[in-house]
């Protein structure tokens, strides 16, 4: 595979997997961008190009509802050079972690990015909902349960088709004049038609025999996974709070934290996604030339 070297630039395709991969390995990250299977299913609308300057791993997006950004460099090696060449191709360092900027933000401009911080839950509160702040969650689930004709499965390629058409009714409920709901729901379609090649981890409820949620992830690092998706027929009461906690108890016993991504500034999103209880939140901040 030909790796491009600066200043020669690639647009990310599934056969870069190897690369990213390798990097992330040995550079383990934070934030749920920062995940191949991420890159690569939101491809169409974040439009990422990367290059390798001096050993680093350099991304740059050129997103559809929102100014271009490069990510932090991931690597070692002159760090803050290498920076200080992705500013010369976009505005800002985008998704930078409180301790990326502790250590390589001297002399920039620092923005908090409150919509873009991700939710990090502890995997066996999401698995047990012990305690009275879940009190809520487990009343949901005990009124599904009580329909009697349910199922969990992991999710396979027998159910990829049953996982478009509940999608295809889920979204057609939606604004679909809002461009960040048009790009996930590329992003969406986009994990479903690569789920095998991806390597992605997912989960579907049935209902009666039709798949009625189905969640995928994939891990992160050594002690963290990320949930990417999650999709429940919001007409069937405690189905969401069902496959949440199913998909941890079952997929993820291994893994210590679950990264549930960000809520991208929506406030009914935000609240859900308090109301689960996170361990803690990875801040994210944007960074400018001064």
């Amino acid at each position: 595979m030909n790796v491009p070297r600066y200043p020669e630039f690639k647009a990310v395709e599934l056969g870069d997997r190897a690369v990213f991969e390798e990097y992330f390995r040995r550079f383990p990250p934070e934030i749920c961008e920062l995940d191949f299977a991420n890159i690569f299913i939101w491809r169409h609308t974040e439009r990422p190009r990367y290059t390798i300057l001096n050993g680093n791993l350099c991304l740059l997006c050129d997103p559809n509802f929102e100014p271009p950004y490069a990510f932090p460099p991931v690597g070692e090696t002159a760090l803050r050079e290498t920076a200080e060449t992705c500013l010369s191709h976009a505005p800002r360092l985008s998704r930078a972690t409180e301790s990326y900027v502790r250590d390589h933000g001297t002399g920039l401009r620092v923005e908090e990015d409150r919509d873009n911080f991700d939710y990090i839950y502890l995997t066996q509160d999401l698995a047990q909902l012990c305690g009275k702040k879940y009190d809520g969650k487990r009343n949901r689930i005990r009124k599904f349960e009580a329909c009697g004709r349910y199922g969990y499965a992991e999710l396979g390629p027998a159910h990829i088709e049953e996982c478009r058409r509940l999608f295809a009714a889920w979204f057609a409920d939606k604004e679909n004049h809002d461009p960040f709901l048009r790009a996930e729901k590329d992003a969406i379609l986009e994990a479903l038609a690569h789920f095998e090649s991806l390597d992605l981890r997912g989960g579907v409820v049935t209902v009666d025999g039709r798949v009625e949620a189905f969640t995928i992830g994939a891990p992160l690092n050594a002690e963290t996974a990320v949930i990417q998706i999650e999709i429940a027929n919001p007409a069937v009461v405690g189905l969401a709070q069902y496959i949440n906690r199913e998909f941890a108890r079952r997929a993820w016993t291994g893994t210590t934290y679950l990264n549930r991504e960000q809520d991208v500034g929506v406030p009914g999103l935000r609240r859900a996604k308090l109301s689960y209880q996170p361990h803690h939140l990875v801040k994210k901040f944007n960074l400018y030339r001064a």
